[in-house]
């Protein structure tokens, strides 16, 4: 497809060998921009040109569809990272294919896995600015740098042009299963906090908060002991990204959102946790559009939600109602990929004030095309996935039994493999192992998966369109209310 403006046409081709930026305008100065190889056709005026960062940057500045928007103000949004830099177009396609009022997030990713790849915030904007290209996409999009924990992290996102920036304080999450101590609470960065365990004491126990018919909050001391030593610092860590985000970005005149995500923790939050994070967030000044609480168990990645559909739907609707004593803002369900029989329950439940993550699915539909098309290749991905599960599984809710999989993949259907429980685990965690490997005879396997689907461009957009679209059809329909 192709994306046009009123003074500019932009296609990119796919080979095995590479991909090249096409320009073509009326008026040679519209082209000034760009790096490439320069000629004329008829009257008009031709550029062939690398993907590369200036190339993206000048695409951004010249067509004002392709610089990423701000998702506040949508009631549904989808982000669908990308880990290859291949699969915007697919993606797009998806959004296309569904339609309704949701926003897609198609720059998107976290600085975990940047680091685990080697990427850059520029690589990943730049590359979904290409794939955008590709599609013909001119409705919007977001740009979420996700699961950040440090100030470099957010610099790094700010440089990019990210405007939609994931705070992850969880690391300061503490485990509070043995009990809190008031030796804990004291202990706390108070002076960061601009507060004292008396005062927050005494704010917050006895109060009676209405969430909801049927449910109220109503702590007492111990809860309130809890809720401070567990999340507190939380709390402490996420305002100070919170104000280097905002300097940050006026310091650079951009527009920027923030998501506040605790949900990369081994403890549920409850619903008075919510509200004293959400609480105290607010009171030292932070806003935001979005909010990952923990929720119940069942989040693996990879599978079908694996846990009480009816106990989601009550957790969902009662972090939402408390979201909506703070103004209204978006549940942000992450690890949404493939629980297709949860979306029409999260949709109802937040009354469609919900954001869905999708990240690792569109890899393993990558994988899927190289099963079908380089064998070889997908059987060295299975080595080293599976040979670095156990560590890699660390970072993950995941339940896969490496000890039930095949080592050998002779004769094996590597497709029922990538479709089952196991396997498909097993492929989700070990991309940080897979994609910085050098095969045997010295190529990146990254260089040698890319061009497998540059080759089979349009075999990976006949994966990705339909399996998206399974998990944009709910909120779809929520976005058009």
């Amino acid at each position: 497809m192709t994306l046009r403006t009123d003074s500019l046409t932009a296609d990119v081709t796919r080979t095995s060998d590479g991909s090249t930026l096409l320009l073509r305008a009326s008026d040679a100065a519209a082209l000034a921009g760009f790096d490439g190889e320069l000629s004329t056709d008829g009257g008009d005026h031709l550029l062939a040109g690398p993907l590369s960062h200036e190339n993206a940057v000048a695409l951004r500045a010249a067509i004002p569809a392709l610089r990423p928007q701000l998702v506040t103000g949508h009631r549904t949004s989808v982000g669908t990272g990308d880990r290859l830099g291949l699969a915007t177009a697919g993606q797009a396609a998806a959004f296309a294919a569904v339609g309704g009022d949701v926003l897609p997030v198609l720059a998107q990713q976290s600085i975990r896995e940047m680091d685990r790849l080697g990427r850059s915030a520029r690589e990943v904007m730049d590359e979904a600015t290409f794939g955008l290209v590709e599609a013909g996409w001119d409705r919007g999009y977001g740009a979420d740098c996700d699961h950040i924990k440090t100030t470099e992290g957010i610099d790094r996102g700010l440089d990019a042009g990210f405007t939609m920036f994931t705070l992850d304080p969880g690391d300061a999450v503490q485990d509070v299963t043995a009990g809190a101590t008031l030796e804990q609470a004291l202990a706390l960065p108070w002076e960061v906090l601009e507060d004292t365990w008396e005062g927050t004491l005494a704010r917050y126990a006895g109060i009676r908060v209405e969430v909801a018919p049927g449910l109220v909050l109503e702590p007492d001391e111990q809860e309130v002991l809890t809720a401070v030593v567990k999340y507190a610092g939380a709390v402490a860590e996420a305002i100070g990204l919170y104000r280097h985000l905002r300097e940050g970005a006026e310091r650079a005149g951009s527009e920027v959102e923030a998501e506040i995500a605790v949900d990369e923790t081994a403890w549920q939050t409850s619903f008075f946790e919510h509200y004293f994070l959400a609480a105290e967030l607010r009171r030292l000044g932070a806003e935001w559009f979005s909010f990952a609480p923990r929720y119940v168990d069942g989040f693996e990645k990879g599978l079908e939600f694996l846990g009480d559909h009816e106990e989601l739907r009550s957790n969902l609707a009662a972090h939402h109602a408390i979201g909506e004593l703070f103004g209204g803002y978006k549940i942000s369900l992450h690890s949404g990929s493939d629980k297709y029989s949860i979306y029409p329950l999260a949709v109802e439940a937040t009354e469609g004030l919900v954001h869905l993550k999708t990240s690792g699915t569109s890899y393993l539909c990558a994988l899927e095309v190289v099963a079908r098309h380089d064998p070889e290749l997908f059987a060295e991905i299975w080595r080293i996935s599976r040979a670095a599960y156990a560590r890699a599984a660390a970072s993950y809710q995941v339940s896969a039994q490496v000890e039930n999989t095949p080592e050998s993949l002779e004769g094996v259907d590597l497709l029922a493999l990538l479709e089952g429980a196991d396997g498909r685990q097993i492929l989700h965690v070990g991309y940080g192992d897979s994609l910085t490997t050098e095969l045997v005879d010295g190529t990146p396997l990254v260089e040698r998966l890319r061009a497998v689907l540059r080759e089979h461009h349009e075999d990976y957009e006949a994966v990705l369109v339909p399996h998206l679209s399974r998990h944009l059809e709910a909120f779809g329909t929520a976005g058009a209310r």
